[in-house]
């Protein structure tokens, strides 16, 4: 706890296949090591695809002790979908989440890109399917090949003093910035008095 009161933080991560430069090898059982050698536990939204490519990672995932969300099948823009594919979308996601790390990723779901995070058709169609989207309070901009662990790390830092108890941080598994400024990021945070926690324990969400 701060000197002001507690201050909760949600380390999220995206985990889909790399659309950017600087996505090395290894990257996700990096930031799976940080996590655990800080007895930390996250939040992962698993791409459907990405757990077909990769089921050892999307295990680990699972059984590191991570809780798991749904981060769609295809990755598309949910509001270009039709009221069918994005049923069929999710559905496709779901099997493949489950299927690769064992677990069920309902209620949580977050929107490829944030997009659909505020589109009422898309919400009714996934609340409909026994699940609640979970958009993000800090951006970090981790996707961006530039964008290097030094500077992702004070970023987080700076967010979450800003935002305050109850902040959900986005975070990305493949950037190498991320692996590189994860450790800097969870120390700075825990100087700020932070304490780490899932979703699925923080009474408001985004």
């Amino acid at each position: 706890m701060s000197d002001e009161g507690p201050l909760r933080v949600a380390l999220t991560f995206d985990a889909e296949h790399p659309d950017r430069p600087w996505c090395p090898s290894g990257n996700v059982e990096r930031i799976l090591d940080t996590l655990a050698d800080r007895d930390i536990r996250a939040t992962f939204f698993v791409q459907g695809r990405w757990a077909q490519s990769q089921p050892a990672a999307a295990r680990r995932i699972a059984d590191d002790g991570h809780v798991i969300g749904h981060h769609s099948h295809y990755h598309a823009r949910m509001p270009l979908l039709s009221d069918a594919g994005l049923e069929s979308d999710v559905s496709a996601g779901f099997d493949a989440v489950l299927e690769a790390t064992g677990r069920d990723p309902r209620p949580w779901f977050r929107c490829p890109f944030g997009a659909g995070s505020d589109d009422a058709r898309v919400l009714g169609t996934l609340d409909r399917l026994g699940y609640r989207n979970v958009h993000w309070h800090v951006a970090l901009e981790d996707w961006e090949a530039w964008r290097t662990g030094d500077a992702i790390a004070a970023d987080a830092v700076a967010g979450v003093r800003t935002h305050g108890d109850g902040a959900v941080v986005l975070l990305h598994t493949w950037p190498g910035g991320t692996g590189e400024g994860l450790g800097a990021a969870i120390e700075g945070l825990r100087g700020l008095g932070a304490s780490f926690v899932t979703v699925d324990e923080l009474e408001e969400l985004p």
